[in-house]
């Protein structure tokens, strides 16, 4: 994990009370494809796969694991209903934080903007990178480069999701790790 979503995580436990604990069971979904969702979630346990339908087909986008941060992006920034689907990979504590409560939390101090602000241009850059990994490498290298970037992935997440996150089957998964 990153240090500024560490601090931000660690400023939003003790200075937002208005958080909700939520518990979600294995499979159960939060946020539903064309939903309209803007809270924002911090992963205490448990694992969320983020995920799009795709020709029946689930395409794995993203995770959010023990100590992660997420919120449905098109919503929370663009106002829009969500194309993906947020879902408990297991049984999952989640913090719950509404749009305003997080709102005035940033415009209260200019630390916690920075601190947002650092942790936005985080997921850019990873988001980029996984761009960059899906366009140009081979399975083998695209299986390393995620290694490196998330060593704890296989701690959390089944096989068969990491397979889909990295567009390859489980079976070359398998094999690629035997390697």
């Amino acid at each position: 994990m990153s240090i500024p979503l560490d601090q931000l995580i660690q400023k939003i436990t003790y200075q937002i009370p208005n958080t909700k604990k939520r518990i979600l069971k294995r499979g159960e979904i939060l946020i539903h494809e064309g939903s309209f969702d803007q809270d924002i979630y911090i992963v205490k346990e448990g694992c969320i796969h983020i995920h799009i339908m795709i020709n029946d087909q689930s395409q794995s986008i993203r995770f959010a694991y023990d100590g992660s941060l997420f919120t449905a992006i098109d919503s929370f920034f663009g106002h829009q209903a969500n194309q993906y689907i947020y879902q408990a990979i297991r049984k999952t504590e989640i913090e719950v934080i509404s749009k305003s409560d997080f709102d005035h939390f940033i415009s209260k101090d200019q630390a916690h903007l920075i601190l947002w602000n650092q942790v936005l241009q985080l997921l850019v850059l990873s988001m980029v990178e996984r761009e960059n990994d899906l366009l140009h490498n081979n399975p083998k290298d695209r299986l390393a480069r995620v290694l490196k970037r998330s060593p704890q992935l296989f701690q959390h997440v089944p096989h068969k999701y990491i397979a889909s996150y990295l567009r390859m089957s489980p079976e070359t998964l398998s094999r690629l790790q035997k390697y």
